[in-house]
């Protein structure tokens, strides 16, 4: 199925809009196009709730199934779709398309796949106001993940006294661009309302593309603070960001704005800063298409021959290792970007690495 949340206004004429509106709940009529706004029928937010739950419950394998676990790559995910800036509404509807119909349709489809639409205009020149839409966007983006850490509350609860009562679906996201400024703004409201919570993974996996935040999002490393990132590294079980230095939009962001600091989405994580174990990132610039440096902003979700990202999207949300990843040759030069996780001195990780310096501690 196909699923729309959006805060975006509804026009007099039933299209979505531009502006910032009340937060709303669509599901795609049967045989209807995801890029029609006459074929998305509203909800209220518990029926598009239990919808949903519904089909998770009716077509998801279970979790356990004579008291053994259902392999990783066999389990289902909810996955929330966050799309970054200078996107009209029917562009937004056509990526969400491409996405869901390569990883999340059909027998081998990784489960169901859940736009979170807001009101970007659309308009390159329309940079920061756009940023503005997505800090105002967190708000109602933390009242949606907010629902759903109760909801998996609930259900871990219930677990507990049955296994059969688990649910079905693992929970994961997908942000690009401007979009994860938006995530990381709510995942630090929700960190923060349900009372900074440690060792609990709402999320199995987030995977950041071409991210338009601070590359050192994640400075703080394995060490808990009040950091940009701290809510999504403290609720997620796994973060990776996808990022290619061919990426001219990102180049014209970190001038617009924290003059010196480079993208994530850009040049990955700062080397000079400890990160937690659970983030990593992955150089993408080898196994995309090659386009003109605006065009590759966009070109991750642009299925064809030349797009190796999406078989390693894949293999991320079906839960595989990121050394299976490199095994299997996914990522392109192997551990060469793994991170450090203390101080900035330390010494890199690398495919084969060789025994440390000696050094005196203080």
């Amino acid at each position: 199925m196909r699923w729309l949340i959006t805060n975006r206004t509804i026009q007099e004429d039933g299209e979505f809009g531009t502006d910032m509106g009340d937060l709303t709940y669509w599901a795609l009529r049967d045989g209807g196009s995801a890029m029609a706004a006459k074929d998305w029928l509203p909800l209220s937010a518990d029926d598009f709730r239990d919808k949903l739950v519904n089909v998770v419950q009716e077509t998801f394998p279970p979790v356990v199934v004579d008291g053994i676990s259902t392999p990783s790559e066999s389990q289902k995910h909810v996955c929330l779709f966050v799309h970054g800036y200078n996107n009209p509404w029917h562009d937004v509807m056509k990526r969400y398309e491409k996405v869901a119909t390569t990883l999340f349709d059909g027998p081998d489809g990784l489960g169901e796949l859940v736009t979170f639409d807001w009101p970007s205009k659309g308009n390159l020149l329309a940079y920061l106001s756009d940023r503005s839409e997505a800090r105002k966007t967190a708000d109602d983006l933390t009242n949606v993940l907010s629902e759903m850490y109760d909801w998996l509350l609930a259900m871990q609860k219930l677990a507990t006294k049955d296994p059969g009562n688990a649910c079905k679906a693992r929970t994961s996201i997908i942000a690009h661009s401007m979009g994860n400024y938006a995530l990381e703004y709510a995942m630090n409201q929700l960190w923060t309302r349900k009372n900074r919570p440690l060792l609990v993974s709402m999320l199995q996996e987030v995977i950041m593309v071409a991210a338009d935040v601070d590359n050192d999002l994640f400075r703080n490393g394995e060490q808990v603070s009040h950091g940009d990132g701290e809510g999504l590294s403290n609720m997620s079980y796994r973060i990776t960001a996808l990022y290619t230095g061919r990426d001219d939009v990102l180049g014209g962001s970190a001038g617009l704005k924290h003059f010196g600091k480079r993208r994530l989405g850009r040049s990955g994580l700062d080397r000079t800063c400890p990160v937690p174990d659970n983030v990593w990132d992955v150089d993408c610039t080898t196994i995309l298409p090659k386009v003109n440096g605006i065009s590759t902003h966009g070109v991750y979700f642009d299925p064809g021959p030349d797009n190796k990202v999406y078989p390693l999207m894949r293999e991320i949300l079906q839960g595989k290792d990121r050394s299976i990843l490199i095994q299997d040759k996914l990522v392109p030069d192997g551990a060469a970007r793994t991170q450090p996780l203390s101080a900035p001195a330390a010494v890199p990780v690398t495919v084969n690495p060789a025994p440390p310096p000696s050094a005196s501690r203080t």
